[in-house]
């Protein structure tokens, strides 16, 4: 045990010197600042802070990963250090053609048809840098890493029920008539800290209990990212991180299912590489045809303005509102459009008094006092207007699009009449055009007082 802490210990110490860690971090980093963007050009207001989620998604995965490296440990993991470099270079080849293409499964799966190909010319590359990758990949217990792959895929299932729900951003999108519907953007990345066991061929000791996979006592560390993306206009976004989350995990079983009996019996390594690449993309093809399929829930009805998002800590979530709720009488006032909203809150400025049709059909009636010094908002994002004019785009996120923070957002027509500005902007949260009210002084937080 002293042995195998000490060269944990090692690990850890090459994980911090190694860029790869902090190429994941930065790329996540930089990934949050873009979504930022994208919800200040649709909705005018951010409702995520780049800083926190950041933060929140290192400290998440950093204990993730240290529960998958347990498992790992456990089960007899190796990997060569050379074959790290193999992953990554895999790993960002790929993230030049999608984003979510960066996860390990997809990188072992490639590596795991590249092993199986240049096992018919052994004889080829056998010298300089290109020679060393050659023999690295030759070298890797694909079987093993694709079991890893399995736990890092139910890991995924884990954060994406825990905080798939909060991960969640307001999109404006373009429907299947051309009209403009409401809908959610589930996308989330981690970046985990992995400590496997380095093959007992490189003259370690042997594991003071019989590990199911060998490997010998060193360890050595393999930052990886793990992550999922989904949109959706017909689910709520509890509901669609819940279901996302157990096909995830039903994916990570019979992925270590079968990485188990390719363990056991080596021509299954192929079938399980391919399983690892194939399953997940029909997962993906499987969840958008079922939202086109669907038809749009957020949608306003005839009466009341249908609620997309509300603000974290703004006086909308302090009364209880929902997402997916309807908004339908403010101080009195039926909503049919959105700007009657700041009309009918400045019929009273020191109350309002609201009534809200929650999401089984029932009314609920809610006030609360407006005092002094308070912001003028309620804090809620509405559901758009059919003839919105900025509406996110439909091509998946690219990394040249997150580096150059493009937002990927389209503007259906040059400009907006009067009227159409004014129902943005209550969207967003805003007054419309000709009632704005001093802003508070600035202070650190007042872009959350905007909100």
């Amino acid at each position: 045990m002293l042995e195998l802490l000490t060269s944990l210990g090692t690990a850890v110490i090459h994980l911090l010197i190694q860029p790869y860690y902090y190429i994941a971090i930065l790329f996540i980093a930089l990934y949050y600042r873009r979504q930022v963007a994208l919800e200040r050009k649709l909705i005018h207001v951010k409702q995520h802070g780049w800083g926190s989620e950041t933060w929140r998604t290192v400290w998440s995965g950093l204990v993730m990963g240290l529960a998958v490296s347990a498992a790992a440990v456990a089960v007899g993991i190796s990997l060569p250090a050379d074959a790290v470099v193999c992953i990554w270079i895999v790993s960002l080849i790929l993230m030049l053609f999608r984003v979510r293409y960066l996860t390990f499964g997809y990188s072992v799966g490639v590596l795991g048809i590249i092993q199986f190909i240049i096992s018919f010319f052994p004889d080829a590359l056998q010298d300089g840098a290109a020679g060393r990758l050659v023999t690295a990949v030759r070298g890797m217990d694909i079987p093993a890493l694709l079991v890893l792959a399995g736990l890092l895929h139910l890991a995924e299932a884990l954060l994406a029920r825990w905080q798939g729900e909060r991960l969640a951003t307001p999109l404006f999108l373009e429907g299947k008539r051309g009209k403009v519907v409401g809908g959610y953007q589930l996308e989330a990345f981690w970046p985990l800290p992995l400590f496997l066991l380095v093959p007992s061929a490189a003259g370690t000791a042997d594991l003071p209990w019989q590990p199911l996979l060998g490997g010998g006592l060193g360890l050595v560390s393999l930052p990886v990212i793990i992550g999922f993306s989904g949109t959706t206009y017909s689910l709520l976004p509890a509901r669609k991180a819940a279901r996302t989350a157990g096909r995830l995990l039903a994916y990570s079983i019979v992925l270590l299912g079968v990485s188990l009996l390719a363990a056991a019996w080596s021509p299954l390594t192929l079938v399980a590489a391919l399983l690892a690449l194939l399953l997940h993309e029909g997962l993906n093809w499987y969840s958008a045809l079922e939202e086109r399929s669907t038809s749009p829930s957020f949608v306003h009805p005839p009466a009341g303005r249908k609620v997309l998002a509300v603000l974290p800590g703004s006086p909308a979530a302090e009364l209880g509102i929902l997402p997916g709720e309807v908004l339908l009488k403010v101080n009195g006032v039926l909503l049919t459009e959105a700007a009657q909203l700041h009309e009918a809150l400045r019929m009273n400025p020191a109350y309002c008094k609201l009534e809200v049709q929650n999401r089984e059909g029932e009314s609920k009636y809610l006030q609360r006092p407006i005092y002094d010094g308070d912001h003028h908002q309620l804090g809620m994002i509405l559901v758009p207007e059919p003839d919105e004019a900025v509406t996110a785009g439909a091509k998946p996120t690219s990394i040249f699009g997150i580096i150059g923070m493009r937002t990927g957002t389209r503007t259906r027509r040059k400009g907006l009449d009067a009227a159409g500005l004014n129902r943005s902007k209550a969207a967003a949260g805003q007054p419309p055009a000709g009632h704005e009210r001093p802003r508070p002084p600035e202070t650190a937080n007042s872009e959350t007082l905007d909100a």
